[in-house]
């Protein structure tokens, strides 16, 4: 199953969202040191509270809950427990560097709700077999905006591009998704070739960026001057016809997804 994530706090966005095919529904909890690493950068810092966690989760159906929290310290139980009170079924660990740091958070999870660490530093992704193989970790997502800011970098696709992030998962065996994807035609890098190396690589999922859906805080939102639902189930199809290319053709669309990153890098 591929996923299909919607990063939002607002109960009748998610219910839309899931009713237009989304997957998993993203609460995220994250604030400590965040504003310091992407306080420059045209990013969403969300400002998601437990309660919005407890509200979306009485607005969903068959979507699943994700709930990012912060990175680990002093009061992660606490965050965890509340967060399973509140009805996740899914904990993300964001900023850690080391193997030990997720067999801690695992350890507070202990098994009651899904657990998947957002590998996102330079650290996590040289050990991500090792962190792959902890019976605490279900699956994994690799955070493309922290990642190529702490590997030095300027353009968050320059670590697929380059094969760097390939070559790590090699050894991987349990599911994994990828940074976030724009829609068909639209983004610094088309959301169809983003797609392409989702499927070239065996991605199980990945994040509907603001690209995606233009950062809709509301219903109206997400159908003003496009529809959500209708670019979803197109980026679906393509996906679909992306699995029936043989892997020569895969590895021209990879070529052209490199050239689209190399413009971007240029222009920046």
């Amino acid at each position: 199953m591929f996923n299909y994530l919607f990063i939002t706090k607002s109960p009748t966005v998610a219910r839309a969202a899931e009713q237009a095919g989304v997957t998993r529904i993203f609460v995220d909890l994250e604030i400590h040191g965040k504003v310091d690493r992407q306080g420059h950068l045209n990013t969403v810092i969300s400002r998601h509270s437990m309660e919005d966690v407890e509200n979306v989760k009485t607005a969903l159906e068959a979507a699943e809950l994700l709930v990012r929290l912060n990175p680990l310290h002093e009061g992660t139980r606490r965050e965890v427990d509340d967060a399973i009170e509140a009805g996740a079924d899914i904990i993300m660990q964001p900023m850690f560097r080391s193997t030990e740091e997720v067999e801690a958070f695992g350890r507070c999870i202990a098994g009651r709700v899904r657990f998947m660490p957002l590998v996102e530093t330079a650290d996590a992704l040289e050990q991500i077999d090792s962190i792959a193989e902890l019976a605490c970790v279900d699956e994994l997502h690799i955070g493309l905006n922290d990642l190529h800011l702490d590997l030095g970098l300027r353009f968050m696709f320059e670590p697929l591009a380059s094969g760097l992030i390939e070559r790590h998962l090699r050894n991987v065996r349990k599911p994994f998704g990828i940074g976030g994807i724009a829609r068909v035609g639209q983004g610094d890098v088309p959301g169809e070739l983003v797609m392409a190396e989702h499927v070239r690589l065996g991605s199980s999922g990945v994040i509907l960026s603001r690209a995606f859906h233009a950062g809709a805080d509301s219903v109206a939102a997400l159908n003003d001057g496009f529809s959500f639902r209708e670019e979803l189930e197109r980026l679906m199809e393509e996906r679909s016809g992306l699995l029936a290319l043989a892997p020569d053709l895969l590895n021209a669309k990879h070529r052209d997804f490199q050239v689209g990153v190399n413009r971007v890098v240029e222009k920046l």
